[in-house]
């Protein structure tokens, strides 16, 4: 059995993780949507996108909602899943975070913790930089990230779930800065194992990093109702920039 190092190319790619997140309820995408978009006004008209969209379930709600929205990830199997809901004003393609985008959006959004993948610092920055430098004038950027404060005190360290006969064996640490999910389980004759790693960011590192791009926080919200942000209870980071 060997772990996967460039985990966020193998593991997105793998059917196992679709099997592994196919019963998401997706109730919390579209209430979120529904609040973010009214609070921040946008127009009718507005292009958004959804960066790091996954199989597109926040990009396909925006749409129903009547605005046009570009949906890009790496993994091109999500992007395949995500293309049977594309149509004349939703799209999807394959595209790196860290690479600069080819047009200027309304909006922005990089939803359900989509950040902090990377070892290096300098990466997460360039990814900050690609949404400064994708905002159209006026624009607006959208980061929701958990809360690793209350993460610390309700971390979960094993579980395990039995999905289309799979066992998936989850094994929840944090370690040298990043918060890491271990999965393991045999599928198809072979035992597997993976790691998701997303860096441990907390309000005082996001704020530097905005502070290195130019961002500025215009808003920060703790759940999807958007109620203030509290460190000590919140569970999310909801950061409004421009």
């Amino acid at each position: 059995m060997t772990a996967q190092k460039d985990w966020f190319t193998s593991w997105f790619n793998t059917p196992y993780y679709h099997i592994l997140y196919k019963h998401r309820d997706d109730t919390d995408a579209k209430i979120f949507m529904q609040n973010i978009t009214k609070f921040l006004a946008l127009k009718k008209e507005a292009h958004l996108l959804d960066l790091a969209c996954g199989k597109g379930r926040h990009s396909v709600f925006l749409n129903s909602l009547g605005y046009q929205v570009t949906g890009v990830d790496l993994s091109k199997n999500s992007i395949s899943f995500a293309q049977k809901f594309a149509n004349k004003t939703l799209q999807f393609n394959v595209h790196d975070m860290r690479d600069a985008f080819t047009n200027q959006y309304d909006a922005i959004f990089n939803l359900f913790t989509s950040f902090g993948y990377f070892v290096e610092d300098t990466e997460d920055i360039k990814v900050l930089k690609n949404i400064k430098n994708g905002l159209q004038k006026n624009g607006i950027a959208v980061i929701d990230f958990l809360n690793v404060v209350t993460l610390n005190d309700n971390f979960a360290k094993n579980e395990y779930q039995t999905i289309d006969g799979i066992e998936f064996h989850i094994h929840k640490k944090i370690e040298n800065g990043f918060i890491l999910k271990e999965i393991s389980f045999e599928a198809d004759g072979e035992s597997h194992l993976y790691v998701e790693k997303v860096k441990h960011i907390d309000a005082e590192k996001f704020e530097a990093y905005f502070k290195e791009v130019g961002l500025e926080i215009q808003h920060t919200f703790g759940d999807y109702q958007l109620s203030p942000f509290n460190e000590q209870t919140s569970n999310r980071l909801i950061y409004i920039v421009s």
